[in-house]
């Protein structure tokens, strides 16, 4: 999520940069300023859209992102699937997840 969070502030950070560039430009390669609105409004638009999100794609970004939260000590730290044992977190330093009960110690 933080490396999300970090792509948006880049990109306004691009973005505020571009603009102030783009006054610095001369006076022939200007836009009017009608053209100027459209586009600052299509910009604002589309970074809107960028910080409103989806769900489904917050939830993508952390699991590709691939971050377990902490899990204090006698905290369930994993859940038994049949043969199979899926983390649910990752026990603090100094712990380890017992794989009999399940939980941090």
């Amino acid at each position: 999520m933080d490396s999300a969070r970090a792509a948006v502030y880049l990109g306004v950070f691009i973005l505020a940069l571009s603009v102030v560039c783009h006054g610095q430009g001369s006076l022939d390669n200007r836009m009017s300023a009608h053209e100027e609105q459209l586009v600052t409004r299509d910009l604002a638009e589309a970074i809107g859209e960028l910080l409103e999100g989806d769900e489904d794609n917050r939830i993508s970004l952390e699991k590709k992102a691939s971050v377990i939260p902490r899990c204090d000590i006698g905290e369930r730290c994993a859940l038994k699937h049949g043969p199979r044992i899926g983390r649910l977190c990752d026990c603090m330093r100094g712990t380890a997840c017992n794989t009999f009960f399940l939980r941090c110690y």
